[in-house]
């Protein structure tokens, strides 16, 4: 007979150890990567935040000057859609009322002309008249054809409007959706540049923001030149126009930057300048890379108060010269509008507009 054996207890200490074992190394591996994870960010220091956040400022600038040149050019498409519509509506509304002149015409043309002509003579009782009649009637036919050409070239001009309408319509879409995409660029930047702030102290903060944009401001004031007054800044003028746009400038100090502002109360770079000129009676496009463009091209050299300089390879930035190397311009959020060297950013160029 078979021997009966006794089933065989599995052992806590085998597999069921080795499973455990793993399972529990696999969840001191996963905390301590969550707990990596959690702390992967480096500690930055005050100075590489300042870095990063100047970085984003000025990416920020440029898509502000994109947006403010697709608000410009969208503001002019819109303008140019409304008159085209109106001309159409305009040209539509002679051509109504010359249609129903024609159909006019026709309707009286289709009672009187169901007889031939030489019988209508034949049974006149004043063939004279008949035929002076007849004459008049050549006459009226004659204009009536010019009125059906000059309706079928009324038909065509709309057509062509109503084209035309349709591109601009177009055109206004598209400046409508870089609006939006670079709205959102300004947006992003910003925030990111608020996020790294937020990890400073409130002491470091107020540092950075005392040191202006680029944390040489200050510091190069102290050392360069001491910043001229408004009056003395006008004496130096080439015209009173350009004492008139310093003057201005100067009541703006203390002002916010906003993106996208022009004034009164807050400004962003390329808004600033374009006030200060419109106070002088003078007339600046929007942005930094169309501003360089209006007036005339002077060395850095040549500075006079009132001239506009320009920063960075792209032109993103400017600020009005006031003499002895220093400008006043609208920085960024971080810092209102202010007085500040001009050597604290990459040279680029300068204008003298009048």
């Amino acid at each position: 007979m078979a021997a009966h054996r006794k089933p065989r207890q599995r052992s806590i200490g085998g597999n069921t150890v080795r499973t455990a074992a793993t399972i529990a190394l696999a969840g001191a591996a996963t905390a301590t990567a969550l707990e990596g994870t959690g702390h992967a960010e480096p500690q930055l220091s005050p100075a590489q935040v300042k870095a990063k956040v100047d970085k984003l400022y000025q990416q920020a600038e440029v898509a502000t000057e994109k947006y403010d040149g697709a608000k410009e050019e969208a503001a002019e498409a819109r303008t140019r859609l409304n008159s085209l519509r109106d001309e159409a509506a305009r040209r539509t509304d002679r051509l109504n009322t010359a249609r129903e002149a024609l159909g006019s015409a026709a309707a009286a043309q289709y009672r009187g002309g169901g007889i031939d002509p030489s019988v209508q003579l034949l049974l006149s009782s004043d063939p004279g008249r008949y035929l002076d009649d007849a004459a008049f009637a050549e006459r009226a036919d004659n204009r009536q054809a010019a009125a059906v050409s000059r309706v079928r070239g009324q038909l065509r001009e709309i057509e062509r409007l109503r084209g035309a309408a349709q591109v601009e319509l177009a055109s206004l879409k598209s400046r409508q959706t870089e609006l939006r995409r670079q709205k959102q660029t300004i947006t992003d930047r910003l925030g990111e540049a608020r996020r790294l702030l937020s990890r400073l102290t409130d002491g470091q903060r107020a540092q950075l923001t005392a040191d202006g944009d680029t944390g040489r401001a200050s510091r190069s004031a102290l050392r360069g030149p001491a910043p001229m007054s408004a009056a003395a800044a006008a004496a130096q003028a080439p015209n009173t126009r350009a004492a008139a746009a310093l003057s201005y400038a100067y009541g703006k100090l203390g002002s916010p930057y906003v993106w996208g502002a022009t004034g009164p109360n807050a400004f962003d770079c390329s808004g600033l300048v374009q006030a200060a000129y419109r106070s002088a009676g003078v007339s600046l496009p929007r942005t930094t890379y169309a501003q360089i463009g209006a007036g005339h091209r002077i060395s850095r050299s040549e500075l006079l108060p009132g001239d506009l300089v320009f920063f960075y390879s792209g032109v993103s930035h400017v600020g009005i010269y006031v003499g002895n190397g220093q400008m006043i311009h609208a920085p960024n959020p971080s810092a209102p509008v202010r007085l500040a060297p001009i050597d604290q950013m990459p040279f680029a160029g300068a204008t003298r507009v009048v």
